[in-house]
């Protein structure tokens, strides 16, 4: 059995990728550092796909913006459009419509189990990926949630397309993770849980990124994120040992 685990990502423009980090970043610093961390991350994925039966996919919107990914995902990274377009059951909206539109993409290209993984955790530990994997080959049908400390999930991974975990979910808050935990109680689906991580979608996250780069209270198999770092150095918010100096964003 293969798992896909696709990014949910939008195209890196200006404008358009991780805005809620600014002011703090300019616009145009915000779809730069949003790239190195789609890089980052698909190198993560391709990584923990060494050791197991995992496909890395980006699911990204909208329609048409293929090309701007390109040189930004780690070789074998394959593309999967996720715009929510289809039509989804009641009460999937916003962005439920475009996370089950990717669910149902990564089983309709024939994979055993599928996972959605955020764009805004570029140094998630890889070891989270493989126990993600790990838990989903065990028998029966259940689900696996990797919480966010906002409340929110950077992981959801399922063996079937289980639409009502997208069902009246109060999106961007940090009521996800509970109310996504109950649709799996009222389906009857037991529920995995993975160890917690951060989300680097607003300011003080961000200040926190940057001090784990820089090796001040660095959390234990946190993923060395070298793009990211070298796009925060460019940007004069990061100094850090040259050992951990990656390709540039």
């Amino acid at each position: 059995m293969t798992t896909g685990i696709a990014v949910m990502a939008k195209a890196p423009r200006a404008g358009e990728a991780k805005t809620r980090l600014c002011p703090a970043l300019s616009s145009a610093q915000a779809a730069r550092l949003g790239a190195a961390f789609l890089q980052d991350i698909t190198e993560n994925l391709r990584i923990a796909s060494r050791t197991a039966p995992i496909v890395p996919y980006v699911a990204y919107a909208p329609y048409g913006t293929e090309t701007l990914f390109e040189g930004l995902l780690a070789p074998g990274t394959h593309m999967l459009l996720a715009d929510g377009a289809p039509p989804a059951p009641p009460g999937v909206e916003r962005f439920g419509k475009c996370l089950l539109h990717a669910i149902e993409g990564l089983f309709s290209l024939g994979h055993g189990a599928a996972c959605v993984l955020n764009a805004d955790s570029p140094t998630l530990p890889t070891q989270s990926l493989l126990r993600a994997e790990a838990a989903l080959r065990r028998p029966g049908d259940h689900v696996v949630i990797g919480p966010a400390e906002d409340g929110g999930y950077y992981l959801l991974g399922m063996k079937k397309a289980h639409a009502t975990l997208f069902a009246d979910i109060d999106w961007s808050t940090n009521r996800v993770a509970e109310q996504t935990r109950a649709r799996a109680a009222a389906a009857g689906l037991p529920v995995i849980e993975l160890d917690p991580w951060y989300d680097v979608d607003e300011p003080d996250m961000l200040k926190r990124l940057i001090d784990s780069l820089n090796g001040a209270g660095t959390q234990r198999h946190a993923f060395h994120a070298p793009n990211s770092a070298a796009c925060l150095e460019n940007f004069g918010l990061l100094t850090r040992p040259r050992a951990l100096a990656g390709t540039a964003a």
